[in-house]
């Protein structure tokens, strides 16, 4: 009677270290799974079984639903924590490489200055708009969701349902890409991005669309508006200057829509933010010096530069917001220009430069 105990003791010891574990997995919001596994004896060892079974080449830590919290997520530390039948999310995770710095020194006087212009540069925007437009690399979550997607597409042809949560993420990110272009993109524009992204994700084209991208179109038209109003609200000037001129009631009853202040075509830094620690004081005072340095007879060309770069944000926001005399416009406007920089080298350019500013004052003090 006690050996029949002790053999069923050890059979019920036996089945219970092989006892399965039933969970439900979230992947993300559009991929839960219902899993079964042995019960694993570490955390390490469910977070391999689960990479191993859903394929996945990132890292990532888990959170579970706490039934002692109303099953709000908590990050998981130790296995004994999960409940009989529990629910388990995947966070991924970015890993940051380091990137060691250049400690390369350069002795060369004009390099420095060159380091210095750059350091205290106030052109935000680098690059024009692309001839074509590569869509950016969206966030862990949603680039696997998209290479499913499209894995199903290639497959049957099945295009991705989209998500509230997803389409935010998507046309957020391509705002932000945009904007870094162009705060105010045109027709042409928002139709090559939405192009390129059904390109790049066939997954994502629309079936009632002849194009198959015109539904992403008018979505980036609506994102890139709300994105100018965020932009406005932390006070980017290239979008403050427009406000309320595009609402029923304006500041000065003008009609809505009017004098609305874009870029011209080729206008690379419309009306970029001031230099890190400036305002309109010390930069009125930079601009001072560069004007007496102009009208020397040998001006500093490394100087010059530095300040040409420095004031260009204050020099742009008084050509655009403020009514300035024809004169100081042709000097501040077009001599000084980024452009301008290139040709600082030539002393038949320093000449000219000299002649015209010379022009300037003798029509200033005629007109005064």
């Amino acid at each position: 009677m006690l050996f029949a105990k002790y053999l069923s003791f050890i059979m019920i010891s036996q089945m219970a270290e092989q006892e399965n574990i039933t969970m439900r997995v979230i992947v993300s919001e559009g991929d839960i799974r219902k899993m079964t596994t042995k019960r694993p004896d570490t955390l390490e060892d469910l977070i391999g079984w689960l990479k191993g079974n859903l394929k996945v080449n990132y890292s990532f830590t888990l959170q579970y639903q706490d039934p002692e919290f109303n099953n709000e997520l908590c990050n998981l530390t130790n296995l004994s924590e999960l409940p009989e039948k529990p629910t388990i999310k995947i966070i991924p995770m970015i890993e940051l490489v380091p990137i060691s710095a250049d400690t390369e020194s350069y002795g060369d006087t004009s390099s420095q200055a060159d380091t210095e212009i750059l350091s205290n540069s106030s052109l935000d925007r680098s690059f024009q708009w692309p001839e074509v437009f590569d869509i950016p690399k969206f966030s862990v979550d949603v680039e696997y969701r998209l290479r499913q997607g499209n894995l199903l597409y290639l497959r049957d042809g099945t295009c991705l349902k989209v998500t509230k949560e997803l389409k935010h993420d998507i046309l957020e990110k391509l705002a932000k890409t945009m904007y870094a272009f162009k705060a105010y993109p045109e027709k042409e524009d928002f139709e090559a991005v939405a192009k390129a992204l059904v390109q790049t994700y066939p997954c994502l084209k629309e079936s009632g669309s002849s194009s198959g991208w015109n539904g992403w179109k008018n979505s980036l038209k609506f994102k890139m508006g709300n994105y100018r109003t965020k932009m406005r609200q932390i006070g980017r000037v290239d979008v403050t200057v427009n406000g309320g001129k595009r609402g029923r009631y304006t500041a000065n009853a003008d009609p809505s829509h009017k004098g609305i202040k874009k870029p011209r075509k080729g206008e690379l830094n419309f009306l970029p933010e001031y230099p890190e620690g400036r305002d309109d004081h010390n930069l009125e005072e930079a601009r001072q010096v560069l004007v007496n340095e102009m009208m020397k007879t040998k001006p500093n060309g490394s100087l010059v530069k530095k300040k040409m770069d420095l004031t260009f944000a204050f020099r742009r926001k008084e050509v655009v917001q403020t009514s300035l005399p024809s004169a100081r416009c042709c000097i501040d406007g077009q001599l000084f220009s980024p452009k301008a920089r290139f040709f600082t080298s030539s002393p038949e350019w320093w000449g000219k430069v000299c002649k015209i500013i010379s022009l300037m004052n003798l029509t200033v003090s005629l007109q005064g």
